[in-house]
């Protein structure tokens, strides 16, 4: 039996840096849908994200739909 280390260590690498990259961009769509603290100090009161804020986390979550998506894709294609 023959494992090639270089292909492993690739398919490693790239799972990696799209793993980080795919929970990266799924977290700035959180931050970008939640609530943030009143800016006159007041614990209880909260405001709701601005408009570019909400376009920024659709946009993120578009994005990793699509990468799902892809995924599922070369997968149930091959």
């Amino acid at each position: 039996m023959h494992i090639d280390w270089a292909a492993l260590g690739q398919v490693f690498g790239v799972s990696l840096v799209v793993t980080v990259g795919l929970v990266g961009l799924f977290t700035v769509g959180i931050v970008g849908t939640s609530r943030k603290p009143a800016a006159d100090g007041d614990a209880t009161a909260t405001t709701v994200p601005g408009t570019g804020s909400r376009v920024g986390a659709l946009a993120a979550y578009g994005l990793c739909a699509a990468a799902v998506a892809y995924g599922i894709y070369l997968i149930v294609a091959a």
